[in-house]
């Protein structure tokens, strides 16, 4: 268990410094004031290495490929009748990551202790999101925890792999914008200046677009340090205006409605939504709390807004696939399917048939995603080098007709 400093009042009124060992802060202050003790301050005392990475919030990040074989190998060691606690050490004790080892162990701790696996898991919403919380505490009351278990890891390794193809389908678009703002930074800095003194000395009459480039350069080429300020400043605005409301909000706007890959992210999210409603519902969730459960993992605030018109409209006694209708970024396929699924009481069927189907769609995108993406890049790279090429060799084209 982890340490915990604190700071605390005695009976008479003495300040009392000192440490105790538990689950969480909040154990700890129980556990001074079940001894009489006044809390004034508990904190985790970082007297060592590993509680130090523990504060580096990068660091403390579990792979999706980890919760698959957590997953995975716990519905393995239920199934051959072995105690929930003792599998949680097991797995502890096997796996590579520091950090979910802590966290496994915690859990260990909590279950040993009377809490519930679900119960558990919820204290690390980081790692165990709601959606994991939800269906194993289905899993728990329905006696299928191993089966649940199983599908959860099934789930998670279908969206492990399509995150994997998205990451792979950006690589060359990536690479290509990043070499073009490069190359056109050097070109503007350091190779136009020199240009500009042998076209200076000319006195030849110089096309408008020569002189704006020029101008361009000459200011890059002085003022290079404030472009790349500028450059990085916009990023770091951009970054955090997208963490306010109103930012992410635009940000998941553009990002459904931009050129090629807009398809592809509605697409993903439609998948998120029916595949992780589908596992819910054959947890035996119920329909309102799943809704609520997706709008917590769907990733995307335009989606969120979907959802909870979504769950309005269940609580109303209406249907879902009313609410889902009148929204454009719901395609209409799934809104009939999953009014079939409502009206023929296979809704968890329709979810996952309609989970399949968009999978492959992403698939067949993402597959074809670099012959949707070179005719963009052929224009924008025609259209740079034509700019270039007219600011630079129609002024030399001149100079030479001239003689």
């Amino acid at each position: 268990m982890p340490k915990y400093f604190y700071k605390a009042k005695n009976r008479s009124g003495k300040l009392i410094e000192g440490s105790v060992d538990a689950a969480s802060a909040e154990k700890a202050a129980d556990f001074l004031m079940q001894n009489n003790l006044a809390v004034i301050e508990v904190g985790e005392r970082l007297d060592d290495y590993r509680s130090f990475l523990k504060n580096i919030s990068f660091l403390n990040k579990v792979k999706s490929k980890e919760l698959v074989v957590f997953f995975r190998q716990m519905a393995v060691m239920i199934d051959a009748n072995i105690p929930i606690v003792r599998g949680l050490r097991i797995f502890s004790q096997q796996t590579e990551s520091d950090y979910l080892k802590e966290i496994i162990t915690e859990v260990a701790n909590e279950v040993e202790g009377g809490q519930s696996l679900s119960s558990a898991m919820s204290m690390f919403p980081n790692t165990f999101s709601d959606f994991y919380v939800n269906i194993i505490m289905s899993g728990e009351t329905s006696g299928r925890l191993s089966e649940v278990m199983n599908y959860v890891a099934d789930q998670k390794e279908k969206d492990y792999d399509l995150e994997s193809k998205i990451r792979g389908a950006m690589v060359y678009p990536s690479f290509i914008v990043s070499v073009l703002l490069v190359v056109g930074f050097i070109i503007i800095a350091f190779v136009i200046p020199n240009l500009a003194k042998v076209l200076s000395e000319s006195g030849a009459q110089l096309p408008w677009i020569t002189r704006a480039l020029l101008s361009l350069s000459g200011f890059v080429s002085m003022f290079w340090w404030l472009v790349l300020l500028l450059f990085f400043g916009a990023i770091a605005a951009w970054l955090a205006f997208i963490k306010t409301p109103q930012g992410e909000h635009i940000k998941d706007s553009l990002k459904i409605n931009i050129p090629v890959f807009g398809k592809i992210w509605r697409h993903i999210y439609i998948v998120r939504i029916c595949r992780s409603f589908a596992t819910l519902v054959r947890g035996g969730v119920p329909i309102s709390q799943s809704l609520s459960v997706i709008k917590g993992v769907v990733g995307n605030v335009v989606f969120e807004g979907i959802i909870q018109d979504a769950i309005k409209s269940v609580d109303e006694g209406n249907q879902i696939s009313e609410s889902f209708a009148s929204n454009k970024n719901v395609p209409i396929i799934v809104v009939q399917m999953i009014s079939v699924g409502e009206n023929s009481g296979k809704l968890e069927e329709v979810l996952e048939k309609s989970a399949d189907f968009y999978s492959r769609e992403i698939d067949n995108t993402v597959r074809n995603l670099s012959n949707l993406i070179e005719p963009i890049i052929m224009i924008v790279l025609g259209l740079a080098v034509g700019l270039f090429v007219a600011a630079v060799i129609l002024p030399m084209w001149q100079l030479s007709a001239s003689f």
